[in-house]
């Protein structure tokens, strides 16, 4: 080990690349980046690994799958050409977005000019500010019926709360009033995937873009299985419309989980939002949230459903950690659920 060189610790590398130490842990899981190690057996990276790490996350962020990175640092580069496609899309979808709205802007200043000022509801298309409520209902039981407003929807927004909290009617509430949004109930795989299946048949591009993304999503450590296929296809059927998921991680061992969450956070800033219940700690690591994601938590005590930040200390933030457990847990209490007996 060199005396000149600066040798980071796995704080300071994550830091320094603007990643996690778990994402850290995974490379070098993958067998992407190797360590130094101290006399006392602590990894220690110098500037050789640094650079491998920034290329390594610099190919993450183009959506590449572990596999397809392995295989690019490996000289590769043609595995690269799926990954710069799907980039390509996306920055063209991004322009899209753009040019509709400058063309907006256009229409209005050249009416302004003529004397006809923009109503309202013309200018709130332009831009709708974080604080605006985009669904408002009042809240079904177990609370009171208080009023409750979703604001600042992001691409990923994650629901949890323990048994009997009301995540689940929340979700469905949500569901119902957010505009174009739907719900994705428990029911998805239950026929061993056979519904999935037959969806896929009907619809040769479904059925392409479906096997594209499990593909992925193998390379990433998934395992192929009937509840993976029938999530794929429910979340490609509705890429189109709000997903509201019932407990994402139900049938998906823990590798998958990972892979999942994965695969919804390279959709980018600018993708359709998708809510997700949630107690595993594999699909909601809370040291994985970024600035595209959002926690709502169901308190036990059916306080209203508050926003929480995932910063230790934060308020909510330790009863959020409190309700997630590793997928090996959850498996125990799949299928487990809190209801209400009918009064007659």
């Amino acid at each position: 080990m060199s005396s000149s060189a600066r040798y980071l610790n796995p704080s300071e590398a994550a830091e320094r690349l603007g990643i996690s130490q778990k994402a850290l842990r995974l490379y070098e899981k993958q067998g992407l980046l190797t360590p130094d190690r101290t006399a006392a057996g602590w990894r220690t990276y110098g500037p050789a690994e640094m650079a491998r790490a920034t290329e390594i996350a610099a190919l993450r962020a183009l959506g590449l799958s572990l596999a397809q990175v392995k295989r690019v640092l490996n000289g590769d580069p043609q595995s690269l050409a799926p990954a710069l496609a799907a980039h390509q899309k996306k920055l063209e979808e991004e322009l899209g977005r753009l040019a509709t709205a400058v063309a907006t802007v256009r229409d209005l200043r050249s009416n302004l000019a003529d004397g006809h000022p923009p109503r309202m509801h013309e200018l709130s298309r332009l831009a709708r500010p974080a604080s605006e409520a985009l669904a408002t209902f009042d809240l079904p039981w177990p609370w009171g019926g208080e009023r409750f407003e979703l604001r600042d929807v992001k691409p990923l927004n994650f629901i949890i709360g323990p048994l009997g909290s009301g995540k689940t009617r929340l979700a469905r509430a949500i569901a119902d009033n957010l505009p174009g949004a739907v719900f994705i109930g428990l029911e998805r795989g239950a026929d061993g995937g056979a519904g999935a299946l037959a969806r896929m048949a009907a619809d040769p591009d479904l059925k392409a873009r479906v096997e594209q993304t499990i593909a992925w999503l193998v390379e990433e450590g998934a395992t192929t299985s009937s509840d993976l296929t029938a999530l794929v296809v429910t979340l490609e059927t509705s890429r189109e419309e709000t997903a509201v998921i019932d407990m994402i991680e139900q049938g998906l061992d823990q590798e998958t989980q990972e892979a999942v969450i994965a695969h919804l956070r390279r959709r980018g800033a600018g993708a359709r939002p998708i809510f997700m219940l949630t107690r595993s700690s594999a699909i909601l690591d809370l040291a994985e949230i970024g600035a595209d994601e959002t926690i709502t938590l169901c308190p036990a005590n059916h306080s209203p459903p508050t926003r929480v930040m995932p910063i230790p200390g934060a308020p909510g933030y330790e009863a959020v950690a409190t309700c997630l457990a590793t997928p090996e847990v959850r498996a125990r209490t799949e299928g487990v659920i809190a209801f209400r007996p009918q009064i007659a």
